[in-house]
């Protein structure tokens, strides 16, 4: 299987908040460039929200999810949120079917709990 290429167009809605649209499949391949770019944001930026706009992501991989992973204790740790909107359903499989699914979209769960409150 080819990857499709990760694109990530990113925008600073606010002054604390960055958002950043996904297309394609992180792998292997390119999960270091979302790395990297989140990180250019935190520092760079100075965001304290990271919103990840999901909705184009056809597949991610094992390194994907390690890259998801990397970017929550990365962000946690600059003191900011990482949200992952727009999901795909094949998304959401991977992330319960290895238990990340809380532990990836906690803040994003407890938001939509407070919205319907």
């Amino acid at each position: 299987m080819n990857p499709h290429p990760l694109t990530c167009t990113p925008a600073i809605v606010d002054a604390h908040t960055a958002r950043v649209v996904l297309s394609g499949d992180i792998v292997y391949a390119n999960g270091d460039r979302l790395l990297e770019l989140v990180t250019e944001l935190l520092t760079e930026h100075g965001v304290r929200s990271v919103r990840l706009d999901c909705a184009g992501v056809a597949f991610c991989d094992s390194y994907g999810l390690s890259t998801l992973l990397l970017l929550r204790r990365q962000v946690t740790a600059a003191g900011a949120e990482l949200l992952l909107e727009n999901r795909q359903p094949g998304l959401d499989r991977l992330l319960r079917r290895t238990n990340t699914f809380h532990h990836l979209t906690a803040t994003d769960e407890r938001e939509r709990e407070e919205a319907d409150s």
